[in-house]
């Protein structure tokens, strides 16, 4: 696979990162043919754990083709974190912003420049109580529609394993040494809707696309077979409420 340039803050990032990663933990690593040697294109990736962006950013880096993430724009205002975004080349959401398109402007320039933008389509650490992936939102579909890029389905597991995403206290369990487990499969094939108007009903249903073949890769790595329907948390809340006045009659 050809190298890309990386640049420096990259590479001393990884100087930083890498060798606490390599020592402590196992790693299991699947798919990298998948990820393109040339070209723009997206990965869309689980997340389950506040420690999985490093294990699938090792991962990727590995490739020779660095991801640039979309994370808050407030995580660039100051501080050694944001300079290292900064540096890196990571990519500020305006969460703001009320058009999703403009929000993701930056995305999709770095995409036609043939760059590899990341996306979690969950938007957020996933809520399903056995941590498969939920109901993405649609930036990510958006973005692919738009550049026509290739969409690389991305699957981890064993970060959650080290780090539980949900634990009164955010401490590493780092014995038993755990096994960060990250694969990659072939594009989404989202060409059905390539052309079409982008609306709610098309960013969905290449959304779901996506998320299936996420949770097809993560049923894979876990050897368990993956829920029927993906998590939504607002029909989660409005059952449990649901479940609540029932129980209070």
């Amino acid at each position: 696979m050809s190298r890309h340039r990386i640049g420096f803050w990259y590479r001393f990032t990884a100087v930083l990162a890498k060798p606490p990663l390599v020592v402590l933990f196992k790693r299991d690593w699947r798919g990298m043919e998948h990820i393109p040697a040339d070209g723009g294109f997206i990965t869309a990736v689980n997340h389950n754990s506040y420690l999985d962006p490093l294990s699938y950013a090792h991962y990727q880096y590995n490739t020779g083709r660095v991801p640039r993430f979309l994370a808050k724009a407030a995580l660039f205002k100051g501080s050694f974190v944001g300079a290292i975004l900064r540096g890196t080349g990571q990519i500020p959401v305006y969460r703001e912003s009320a058009d999703a398109a403009a929000a993701f402007k930056a995305a999709v320039e770095a995409i036609n420049k043939g760059e590899c933008v990341a996306f979690y389509p969950e938007g957020t650490l996933t809520r399903d109580p056995d941590m498969w992936p939920m109901e993405g939102k649609t930036g990510a579909a958006r973005v692919a529609l738009l550049t026509r890029a290739p969409v690389i389905p991305v699957a981890q597991w064993g970060a959650n394993e080290a780090m539980p995403p949900y634990a009164k206290e955010k401490k590493l369990q780092l014995f038993p040494r755990k096994t960060l487990k990250v694969i990659a499969g072939p594009p989404v094939d989202l060409s059905a809707y390539y052309g079409k108007e982008p609306t709610a009903d098309v960013l969905r249903a290449a959304t779901d696309d996506i998320m299936t073949a996420i949770t097809a890769l993560l049923a894979e790595l876990r050897g368990e077979p993956a829920p029927a329907e993906p998590y939504n948390p607002k029909k989660a809340r409005a059952a449990a409420r649901r479940k609540a006045q029932e129980d209070d009659k």
